[in-house]
């Protein structure tokens, strides 16, 4: 692993011809080949894009996805999806419900994981929406246990890891957005990711924004993955020297880009956050990236912190003579 490794947490922006042609094939105005296409042709300039400016595990952008649950569930036997439901702000997504048995006919991810590192020699990472939050962000009317409906969905992600796996993937992350919303379901997390990663030889990451860290902090390095992935731009201080005193005994990426910001940060105040996490981490187990995905940024906006989240990265690297 590279000192201060460059990545991206998953999500990026869809350029406007891609919007376009979706609400198009939502009416009944293209057809789906035609959307295909067409979404093929973003994930492969996101891709040019990252390798241009130097990140060093790429992402594929998610240009075929809309909401991260919904595009799990609509893949899934026994599932349905309602209308709009509201997430947060002016933010809509179409909500899951569990309708019967969990079941999955075929990999679901793993032909456009293909696709993407067919288009780079640069390792891509195989994302998976995890257990805990498909089913926190689901209605249940069929299990009527919310660790029975994290069990199933975590056997079937369990397949999706093991097929992204085979077909090549280095790097699995397993998104879970939703482990800080009751802590008292901490251990079901714990052991809904664990069913998950288990066996995997690939690199694991855990990936989780926005939440109470200091109070879900004992459960840190119960997690069963290789990589914690968080939010920290906006942290507190109070978490660091948490940090300082209870060490992290696996890699950390370390957010440091403010997604819910129009504002591009500057170069020096990326660069402060980076060394800010250097006096704590060991740098080979570092990685750098945004706090979360940038889908909700334009394209421009989305560019611009990442290349300056790079740059920052380049002048931290020669401060510190590492290779």
């Amino acid at each position: 692993m590279t000192a201060l490794e460059t990545t991206s947490v998953g999500s990026l922006p869809k350029p406007d011809y891609l919007v376009r042609a979706r609400a198009q094939t939502a009416r009944g105005k293209m057809k789906a080949a035609a959307l295909r296409r067409l979404e093929q042709r973003a994930t492969a300039e996101w891709l040019a894009f990252q390798e241009e400016i130097g990140i060093d595990v790429l992402v594929d952008g998610e240009q075929y996805r809309g909401d991260m649950a919904t595009y799990f569930a609509e893949n899934l036997d026994g599932m349905e999806v309602s209308g709009l439901v509201r997430s947060y702000g002016n933010r809509y997504y179409k909500k899951p419900i569990i309708t019967g048995e969990l079941r999955r006919a075929g990999p679901i991810s793993v032909g456009w994981f293909k696709f993407a590192q067919g288009r780079t020699r640069k390792p891509v990472k195989g994302m998976i929406t995890g257990p805990y939050t498909m089913m926190d962000w689901s209605f249940d009317e069929h299990y009527g246990s919310r660790e029975e409906a994290a069990l199933a969905f975590a056997a079937l992600l369990h397949q999706e890891a093991r097929d992204l796996e085979a077909a090549g993937a280095k790097v699995i992350q397993v998104d879970e957005p939703a482990l800080a919303t009751r802590a008292d379901e901490l251990p079901l997390v714990v052991k809904a990711v664990g069913i998950v990663t288990k066996g995997l030889d690939a690199k694991t990451v855990l990936h989780t924004c926005y939440g109470n860290y200091e109070e879900i902090y004992g459960y840190f390095n119960r997690l069963p993955v290789d990589q914690l992935d968080l939010e920290m731009s906006n942290s507190s201080l109070d978490l660091m020297e948490r940090f300082r005193r209870d060490p992290l005994k696996k890699e950390i990426a370390f957010g440091v880009l403010d997604v819910h910001s129009h504002v591009v940060e500057t170069r020096a105040q990326v660069a402060e956050r980076i060394e800010r996490a250097l006096a704590i981490f060991d740098p080979q187990k570092l990685v750098i990236d945004p706090d979360c995905g940038l889908k909700t940024r334009t394209v421009d906006e989305a560019k611009a912190k990442l290349e300056v989240m790079v740059q920052a990265v380049r002048v931290v690297r020669e401060e510190h003579g590492f290779a």
